[in-house]
């Protein structure tokens, strides 16, 4: 519990001083105009109060993510701790606040037209493509995994109260996709928001009461998975996978313009897009906590459950037991509420990055539908495929998982490239080593995941090493070129 303890005060003091000093190297302009005054439409462009967008973007960016990845990352032991804490303050936040505050000086640019603006025109292109199925594949998970737990709240697991929810899910997406942004998800946010911090406040009381005997950060930092799950897996890469949205998500990227659209000043970037990493990135360490007991210190026999327990499972069976009826439902429904309030803006974010490329306004509702179909009848195949296929959602969410930290190196590179070219000296290193590490974690998964090449898993040394000093290497002597065309 003391390395809970520790990591809890170091994300806080993280925001504090390191985001503070990334703020003072990006330098935002408190009388710049902003996208939500210069172009609001009333739909997509709407200036809304700094405490709603707080809400908003932390729900969008929280998902499943920071609790069912820190349930699953959890089992490599200790190691999660550090990983949620380090990529949070130095990777995760800085990365949402880049891209958050490039999109507000871009006139609300959505992710590929920001990295294509930095990257070229055909990494532009890529990105389009790649954010919208990843996107799409973002929905269909958070389509899924609610439901779940829908059904489990209702005391009816059958497929046939799943396929209901999902239903129902999935009509809520399409309306709050279609409708303005202050319409649904700025008046019904601040509420789920309430139930997920509550849930999260809870369980960290319940930790602190209880006091578990769990692995301490000093006691190893080697995988200690248990007899089921990621037993036999190095750290490296899969850690860094499995546990994305607590400490850094390419699906971020997508979720920050939509923010930068309806921001009322510049200076607000920090609270927003920071703060907001920073929040989630505590509530994966409290779900990392809650977990290693759950794994570890007997929680699972103490809960009526076992090491075997999926991440859904053990969001149900901790909640109910610690909290009660009413506060494990309250808990469970904070947990429901993020998929589903991440659900939702990622197709939103798809129509609008799609929109940016075609050039079409959305303020008439038959641009939107014009969009919105296409889009729509894909996710419904992704849908059946999740559902029909015994081992579907799995598939999806190993692809999901590596398509999300992928699409982050892209925005870390571009991110980069914006510092080497508009902040003087060595500024660029803020987002060039989160850079290389993601390169290195992304190329060596796609190597020896069994969803890839399926290359030996003990090459993933080397291949890290040699990605990591290449990228880098690479970077330099673009950096080095780039100078001396500019000198002469």
């Amino acid at each position: 519990m003391v390395s809970f303890i520790l990591s809890l005060l170091l994300l806080v003091a993280g925001y504090f001083l390191y985001g503070k000093f990334v703020e003072h190297v990006f330098k935002p302009d408190p009388a710049r105009m902003t996208p939500a005054i210069a172009k609001a439409d009333g739909v997509d462009f709407v200036p809304m109060p700094t405490w709603k967008i707080f809400m908003i973007q932390f729900l969008n960016i929280a998902g499943t993510g920071p609790i069912f990845g820190a349930i699953m990352g959890a089992k490599f032991g200790p190691a999660s701790y550090l990983w949620i804490v380090l990529g949070c303050i130095f990777a995760g936040a800085v990365h949402d606040y880049l891209l958050g505050m490039l999109s507000l000086r871009h006139d609300g640019a959505g992710l590929p037209a920001i990295v294509g603006t930095y990257l070229g025109n055909k990494v532009k292109n890529v990105m389009m493509v790649f954010s919208v199925l990843l996107l799409l594949l973002v929905g269909t998970v958070f389509v899924y995994s609610p439901a779940l737990i829908l059904g489990d709240i209702a005391g009816d697991g059958s497929r046939t109260a799943m396929m209901i929810w999902v239903a129902v899910i999935f009509i809520y997406y399409i309306i709050a996709t279609l409708l303005p942004i202050d319409k649904i998800i700025g008046k019904i946010y601040p509420i789920f928001a309430v139930s997920l911090l509550f849930m999260a406040v809870a369980l960290m009381v319940g930790l602190l009461s209880k006091w578990p005997a769990i692995p301490e950060l000093w006691q190893g930092l080697g995988n200690r998975g248990p007899s089921v799950g990621v037993k036999g897996q190095p750290i490296f890469p899969f850690l860094f996978i499995t546990i994305a949205c607590g400490a850094i998500s390419g699906f971020h990227a997508t979720q920050s313009p939509m923010m930068a659209r309806c921001m009322k000043n510049e200076k607000l970037g920090r609270p927003i897009f920071y703060g907001s990493m920073i929040t989630e990135g505590i509530v994966a360490l409290i779900w990392a906590a809650v977990s290693s007991y759950f794994f570890f210190a007997g929680g699972a026999a103490e809960v009526g459950s076992d090491l075997s327990a999926a991440a859904p499972t053990v969001v149900t069976k901790v909640s109910k037991s610690w909290l009660g009826m009413l506060g494990g439902i309250l808990a469970l429904l904070g947990v429901v509420a993020a998929p589903i309030t991440s659900g939702d803006t990622a197709f939103r974010s798809a129509r609008l990055i799609i929109a940016d490329f075609l050039h079409m306004s959305q303020q008439s509702v038959r641009n939107r539908l014009t969009i919105c179909i296409p889009f729509f009848l894909a996710a419904c195949v992704a849908l059946w495929f999740s559902i029909a296929n015994a081992d579907g959602f799995n598939i999806i969410w190993r692809y999901f998982g590596w398509a999300n930290q992928t699409l982050s190196v892209f925005s870390l590179w571009a991110a980069t490239v914006f510092l080497a070219k508009e902040r003087p000296g060595y500024s660029y290193m803020l987002t060039l080593i989160p850079a290389c590490f993601m390169t290195a974690v992304c190329v060596t998964y796609i190597c020896v995941a069994k969803i890839g090449f399926n290359l030996p898993v003990t090459w993933n040394t080397a291949i890290g090493a040699l990605t990591l000093v290449g990228s880098f290497l690479l970077f330099m002597l673009w950096q080095k070129g780039r100078k001396i065309g500019i000198n002469h």
